[in-house]
């Protein structure tokens, strides 16, 4: 008699057990209930994106920060760039706490994916366990005995059915003790993951609170800054003007003195002036430098409004201011925030005006000829570099010098 073979089902079955050891890699396709939930994943994907969103944003405000800091912009604007990267820093911080909470959640029903997945897989393994018990026991020929033992075509058919879905369900219970192995390969390599998030989502937050702590400081302080700036400046434009005023109201004293002279009986002809309108653009500078203000309003960096009544020529400490026509000294003395200054009245109601001065080199009542030092250049002004502080006063009315002065080439 011929020697029967075992059942196919068998040496497949023997087969795959052999191969369900920890060592195995994870199958691409995921067992059931293995994977991280799909809402889980959608919320930590848009939370992520929120949080690039939002560091892109700070990152523009920082380097519009730098940018203001390049180009010696008010304090207020840089209070102002500091207030956004504040609140851009909490979003981001909020943000953070959002994604903790999610990653958290993801942590415990992985763990719990985890844990009843062993389990199963122990129940399974024990099943798949005695079956391979009951194989060995019954022998490879089991199945053909069981066959040919039958009493009639109707029994063999049903052992036959029997007999194959017996086969399919051992083939089930090792593909299922397969992918339980899968899933808990997949499920712990999930946690590791997750638990790395955790801890570079805290390092993060971390480094984000200092920061958020560290760009309030910096924006309490330059508020503080730009408060004491802002008093100091309109005590300052008060003094301006105050010391504006006195030097109107003493050339208006000396015109209102002039003319009562000139009217007075037996009294002397007028003086003509030496500053005559064939003058206009082509005076000497009163000193060698560069215009750091000009005449009328200017708009400062911190969005206040000076008005000067001259203009403001930087030059070196110490260089020689000259006379721009004859006169007589009317005034040398000092004048608040003008410092040192010198008026020198040119006659026929013609004033010119040194302020800011170092040094004062004539007296009240002197002579003075075109091109006479009467000073040398100061820092009077201690928001300004060192310059002089230049006025012409037709009729002692102030206008632009620029329009008596040589034009620079």
């Amino acid at each position: 008699m011929r020697r029967l073979a075992p059942a196919p089902w068998f040496g497949v079955l023997a087969g795959l057990l052999l191969c369900v050891l920890p060592a195995v890699p994870a199958r691409a396709q995921a067992a059931q209930g293995g994977t991280q939930p799909p809402q889980g994943e959608q919320r930590l994907r848009a939370q992520q994106d929120e949080l690039d969103k939002l560091r892109k944003e700070r990152a523009d405000l920082e380097s519009r920060m730098n940018e203001l800091q390049r180009s010696a912009r008010s304090l207020s604007d840089e209070v102002t760039n500091l207030e956004a990267q504040r609140r851009t820093t909490k979003r981001l911080v909020e943000a953070l706490d959002q994604q903790l909470e999610t990653i958290n959640e993801e942590v415990i029903k992985a763990g719990s994916g985890l844990m009843r997945a062993e389990g199963e897989l122990a129940s399974k393994r024990g099943a798949l366990q005695r079956r391979m018990v009951e194989i060995y026991k019954r022998g490879s020929l089991y199945d053909v005995e069981a066959m040919l033992s039958a009493q009639s075509f109707a029994g063999l058919v049903a052992r036959y059915k029997y007999l194959h879905e017996l086969a399919l369900n051992d083939r089930k219970l090792v593909q299922r003790v397969e992918g339980l192995r899968d899933q808990i390969i997949s499920q712990r390599m999930l946690l590791v993951r997750l638990q790395d998030e955790v801890g570079r989502n805290r390092q993060e937050k971390d480094r984000e609170a200092r920061r958020l702590a560290e760009l309030e400081n910096r924006r309490q302080k330059n508020l503080t800054a730009v408060q004491l700036t802002a008093q100091k400046t309109r005590e300052r434009m008060q003094q301006l003007a105050r010391d504006e005023s006195r030097i109107s109201n003493a050339i208006a004293t000396m015109e209102t003195a002039r003319r009562r002279a000139e009217m007075a009986p037996n009294a002397r002809p007028a003086a003509a002036s030496t500053i005559r309108t064939s003058d206009l653009g082509k005076l000497d500078w009163p000193v060698d430098g560069t215009i750091l203000y000009r005449f009328g309003r200017v708009v400062n960096p911190n969005n206040t409004t000076t008005r000067w009544n001259g203009i403001g020529i930087g030059a070196s400490i110490g260089a020689t201011v000259k006379a721009i026509a004859a006169g007589e000294v009317v005034l040398a003395d000092n004048v608040g925030t003008y410092g040192p200054t010198v008026i020198v009245q040119h006659g026929g109601g013609d004033y010119s005006v040194y302020g800011s001065l170092q040094r004062i080199d004539v007296r009240r009542g002197q002579q003075v000829n075109k091109g006479q030092s009467v000073g040398t250049v100061g820092d009077a002004d201690p928001d300004l570099p060192p310059h002089l502080h230049f006025e012409i006063r037709p009729q002692g009315r102030a206008i632009d010098p620029l329009e008596y002065l040589r034009s620079k080439r």
